[in-house]
């Protein structure tokens, strides 16, 4: 089932690629070839500058979790076993604290429609009834419409293909990892030791999570994958900068049995 087919997201579909092909044809003379690569570029960072509102709350957000960790643990250790007072206890003092344990998601899903869009214009030879013109552009000789895992195993891989994937490739992995390294999870405060959230597991599958996009992007067309790489960079300029904004609480770490021991020592002293 072509969803593209219900009239009112072919129109939809219809308006995004006029707009797109008409900012190409202003970049032309300036980008040649690629000028819906830069068109795309431009795209993005409109995007993100009309989303810095969304992630100035997101900081908030991530900010006031922290602050409210601590009561948070307390309460799951006091209603551990009764489900329903726990959830019930959690959801008032979010409420109190008037915010919510999903606020600063908006950033993701308000780019979801984009990169759908994105996608499925680089995707189809037709849109409306008429040729896809953007499919005849590229990015330094890597055509926009063709994906990373489309191009190797359809045996169309150029090497200006694989440069091209392979420099977006490289971009995101040193973003992910700065990402990784900047915003680790805080130390696990003491008495939470047993929380399962600070788990050496699930500390690795948080870690794994900033390289999710760089998989992703090997199976989207080239355009989606540019988009992709500008927003990444600029998500990790933008936290950098709000966080300095908005800091995190400082959050004692938990002290290990052979600190505790010498602890008491010391007291006794």
């Amino acid at each position: 089932m072509d969803i593209f087919a219900f009239p009112p997201l072919a129109a939809l579909l219809d308006a995004a690629y006029g707009a797109l092909a008409g900012l190409s044809s202003l970049l032309e003379p300036l980008a040649g070839a690629s000028a819906a690569a830069l068109a795309v570029i431009l795209v993005t960072l409109l995007v993100r500058a009309l989303l810095i509102p969304v992630g100035v709350s997101q900081a908030r957000a991530e900010q006031t979790r922290a602050r409210l960790a601590p009561r948070l643990r307390e309460i799951q250790r006091r209603h551990r076993k009764n489900p329903e007072r726990l959830q019930k206890e959690m959801l008032e003092l979010y409420r109190r604290e008037n915010t919510s344990p999903f606020a600063g998601m908006l950033p993701v899903l308000a780019q979801a429609p984009v990169v759908g869009l994105l996608y499925t214009l680089f995707l189809r030879p037709e849109i409306a009834g008429h040729p896809n013109d953007l499919l005849t552009h590229d990015l330094f000789g890597a055509p926009l419409g063709t994906s990373f895992v489309a191009a190797v195993f359809g045996g169309t891989a150029s090497p200006a293909t694989l440069l091209v994937f392979g420099a977006l490739a490289v971009i995101m992995l040193v973003v992910a990892d700065i990402s990784r390294r900047v915003f680790r999870p805080a130390p696990v405060p003491e008495g939470a030791e047993d929380s399962p959230l600070s788990s050496p597991a699930m500390l690795r599958v948080a870690g794994a999570l900033h390289y999710l996009t760089v998989v992703f992007a090997a199976f989207v067309p080239l355009a989606a994958a540019l988009y992709l790489t500008v927003t990444v960079v600029w998500t990790l300029v933008q936290r950098m900068l709000l966080r300095r904004r908005y800091p995190l609480p400082e959050v004692t770490p938990a002290k290990t049995p052979a600190k505790t021991e010498q602890s008491r020592r010391a007291g006794r002293g």
